[in-house]
């Protein structure tokens, strides 16, 4: 998000109108891409790999940050190719010179226009580096200064929190790996936008899980593997829409320390993925249920079971890897849900503004 801390205009529409339409719009955002963008994103994709980049960076901010996240694991689990994320302030604040020949550069942004996003991909691709920029505006400054460029055909998002964008940012990327890996997308991607419909259309459920929130003061969300930027996304969705203090964890990092500030009071979501991230986040589980944790689980039926609540996702056939695309979606609904119930107006939150100018 950046600089003005202007809201978007609403004529006569009543609080949350605006990210609420948003949310609804995802499962026809993620079939544009799957029918419209997927070529031209495998095209892209291909043209990269003939270069034979030797490591992969990716840079970006906010909730573009957790989608890159989500890249990073994709990268380095499915392609093995090492990859990092960039501290941009080691080009733009400290003027230090990267040595990134034959290295892969992608920057996420929804609008494109951030300065510090611009000016570190001028040096990389300066540096040697293949440079791609994702986003939602192919006339940005981003665009331009990119060697390549993936549009990500969401359509104008009004609201502050962004919603349909992340969603689309993680397809796209998805999309684009499995093509830097000279493989087509699993069958499964193309059930995404029905499924995607299945979980918004459960709105009852997840209001009636936000009812626990209302009064929260604050809240620990935790995952691992795939899930991780998800819980991130979703603490910071709660963070701008309720104000509510959200702190992401990896599970594995909770267990060095912040473990400690865990009681029977205090509310955390898991997000527990089906496979291997799921498997590593069980010894969590265990020993947030034997602090008396007041846990709710956005995963597999049989783990919300055995929790204090939470939302059954249908991804028992959808790869790891794809999971997150779904996972969100009641995160983002809880968060709005949170905000209504607590008299905000998560269209429109304090002090932020859609586009966020850093250096």
């Amino acid at each position: 998000m950046v600089g003005s801390t202007r809201s978007p205009a609403r004529g006569s529409e009543r609080p949350g109108t605006i990210m609420a339409g948003e949310m609804a719009e995802q499962p026809e955002v993620l079939r544009r891409i799957l029918d419209v963008a997927a070529p031209a994103i495998t095209a892209t994709a291909r043209g990269i790999a003939d270069r034979e980049p030797r490591f992969a960076l990716l840079s970006a901010r906010g909730t573009s940050d957790h989608a890159a996240l989500y890249a990073k694991y994709l990268i380095e689990v499915e392609l093995g190719l090492p990859c990092g994320l960039t501290s941009m302030s080691t080009t733009t604040a400290y003027g230090a010179t990267p040595h990134l020949a034959d290295v892969l550069v992608i920057t996420v942004s929804q609008s494109g226009g951030s300065p510090d996003l611009i000016a570190s991909t001028t040096a990389a691709r300066a540096a040697g580096a293949i440079t791609l920029a994702v986003t939602n505006n192919p006339d940005s400054p981003l665009a331009e200064v990119s060697e390549f460029h993936i549009d990500l055909l969401a359509g104008p998002e009004k609201a502050l929190p962004a919603t349909k964008t992340y969603t689309a940012e993680l397809l796209a990327l998805y999309l684009f790996v499995v093509g830097l890996g000279g493989t087509g997308p699993a069958p499964a991607a193309h059930r995404l936008p029905r499924l995607a419909e299945q979980v918004l259309a459960r709105g009852d459920e997840v209001r009636e899980l936000a009812g626990r929130y209302r009064f929260a003061e604050r809240m620990v969300i935790t995952s691992r593997g795939y899930g991780y930027p998800t819980a991130k996304e979703a603490a910071l969705k709660l963070m701008e829409t309720s104000y509510i203090p959200a702190l992401a964890y990896s599970g594995a990092d909770l267990l060095h320390g912040p473990l400690a500030m865990v009681d029977n009071i205090s509310p955390v979501i898991a997000i527990v993925t089906e496979g291997r991230g799921g498997e590593a986040l069980q010894p969590v589980l265990d020993r947030l249920r034997g602090r008396g944790a007041d846990l709710v689980v956005i995963g597999p039926r049989a783990k919300v079971s055995a929790a204090s609540g939470g939302f059954a996702m249908p991804t028992a056939d959808v790869p790891e890897s794809l999971q997150p695309l779904l996972e969100i979606l009641p995160l983002q609904r809880l968060a709005w849900e949170i905000a209504m119930a607590r008299g905000q107006d998560p269209d429109s939150p304090r002090a932020i503004a859609k586009l966020t100018e850093t250096h």
